[in-house]
């Protein structure tokens, strides 16, 4: 395993891979979702965090989602599996799978 010298918050690898923040924050949410050492809590205050990727999770993500998108249907469940908001889910779903 390669030592980690940098993470990228959530909000940065967003803008890099053009998704919706909110979208990955709930994906990263359950750190099952991706490999053990991946998602890393940043805190920044007694009571406030940022989660941030380190590079091998930000391809982790990028593949996961590429692969999700492979057609609406498995979008869709991908979503309805991965993301527990209700109404994150209804307005990711009425933009395009891309």
């Amino acid at each position: 395993m390669a030592t980690v010298t940098y993470v990228r918050t959530i909000n940065f690898v967003a803008e890099i891979l053009k998704e919706d923040p909110e979208l990955l924050q709930a994906i990263v949410s359950n750190d099952d979702n991706l490999s053990y050492g991946s998602i890393i809590s940043v805190y920044t205050g007694d009571d406030e965090s940022v989660t941030a990727l380190t590079d091998d999770g930000m391809d982790e993500l990028e593949q996961m989602l590429k692969d999700a998108r492979r057609s609406p249907p498995e979008w869709y469940n991908f979503l309805d599996s991965f993301v527990g908001e209700e109404l994150l889910v209804a307005r990711i779903k009425a933009k395009s799978t891309r």
